[in-house]
């Protein structure tokens, strides 16, 4: 029985020498939180800040577009006689009036020739025609109307004249010229080969450019012509062109779509034909007080910015009214002239020491 009242006494001693090990680990550890916390707390924080003011605020409609060029050919060969010369390719730019490529045309000038020869005997009929009549070629001004059309139907001149001119047509179209400045596109065709039935090659004109994109049709009320629109592909966000609408389709389409167009004002020549990019139509809305959105953090699912005063962070409870990609409206929550805290803030608390970087 003293046995097991001993044993129980031992058991008794170890819980609680266990017991106060563990209550001096927390409170340990306890301390090494609170000695952090004040370490961080009085450790002051690199922060950037800015003055608020009221600022032109840009409200953004947001769509998906396609890059289209205001001009584009698609060239062809009149014939199909071989190629014996191409003088471009793909992606190079020409001037107008360049030569692009030339067909073998012994044929077409053969029937030239011929067609020259036709034509130069009709009118020697011509002539022998007018001069039975008692009139003279050359003083064609003075001939009736009448007798010079029977004259010319004899002679067969009207006819020779269009077939000599259709040869010349033809022997012409046997080189292909750029119809105006641009870059080549989609020539596949090889030199020695006939053409086909597909165009020998796509002439753009890159300095010319649009975006073509969507809008809803409760959206239509908030464009205008001439408003400013932001184009960036989707492989570089980073790339910005800027343009103006210029074009709004009075059409609403069975989705309830509106179809825009916007003039770019492209320098750089880095958006191309059919590229899928961003558009942001820019509408000004006035002076408004604006934060850039990195200003802007969330505690306890609350809209916070941290202001300075004294060199401390200052928590401050606000309301938003429109956003674009960069900016909100603050509505509630600071004043005008504040200096608010936009970089260093995510961390940030109440009355934390802050240094401003420049």
């Amino acid at each position: 029985m003293s046995k097991i009242i001993y044993i129980k006494k031992w058991l008794y001693c170890v819980c609680f020498l266990f017991s106060c090990s563990c209550k001096s680990d927390k409170q340990e550890e306890l301390k090494k939180e609170e000695k952090m916390m004040e370490i961080t707390e009085s450790k002051p924080v690199d922060v950037k800040t800015r003055l608020l003011a009221y600022t032109d605020f840009n409200y953004e409609l947001i769509s998906n577009g396609i890059i289209e060029s205001t001009r584009s050919a698609d060239i062809r060969f009149l014939s199909q006689e071989n190629i014996v010369k191409i003088h471009v390719k793909n992606g190079e730019r020409v001037n107008k009036g360049q030569k692009l490529a030339e067909q073998d045309n012994f044929k077409l000038d053969n029937a030239m020739k011929q067609a020259v020869e036709a034509f130069e005997k009709s009118k020697l009929d011509l002539q022998d025609v007018l001069i039975g009549q008692g009139y003279s070629l050359r003083d064609s001004v003075n001939i009736p109307k009448d007798i010079m059309k029977i004259a010319k139907l004899r002679s067969n001149y009207e006819q020779s004249r269009n077939n000599y001119e259709l040869a010349e047509y033809n022997l012409k179209a046997t080189t292909l010229y750029a119809p105006f400045s641009g870059i080549v596109a989609n020539l596949s065709v090889k030199e020695f080969n006939a053409p086909g039935s597909e165009p020998f090659c796509t002439i753009i004109d890159n300095h010319h450019i649009e975006v073509t994109f969507n809008i809803l049709e409760n959206e239509l009320s908030l464009i205008n012509l001439n408003d400013q629109v932001l184009v960036s592909p989707f492989s570089s966000h980073e790339y910005l062109e800027r343009g103006r609408i210029s074009e709004i389709n009075p059409l609403i389409d069975k989705n309830g779509m509106v179809k825009v167009k916007a003039m770019l004002n492209s320098k750089e020549n880095r958006l191309y034909e059919g590229m899928n990019v961003k558009v942001r139509v820019q509408r000004i809305l006035g002076k408004q007080l604006c934060i850039p959105k990195s200003a802007l953090v969330l505690r306890a699912n609350k809209k916070v910015v941290f202001s300075i005063k004294n060199n401390k962070a200052k928590w401050n409870y606000v309301q938003t009214a429109q956003e674009n990609t960069e900016n909100y409206v603050i509505t509630e929550g600071l004043a005008l002239g504040d200096s608010i805290i936009y970089e260093g803030n995510i961390n940030l608390s109440h009355d934390v020491p802050v240094i401003v970087k420049k």
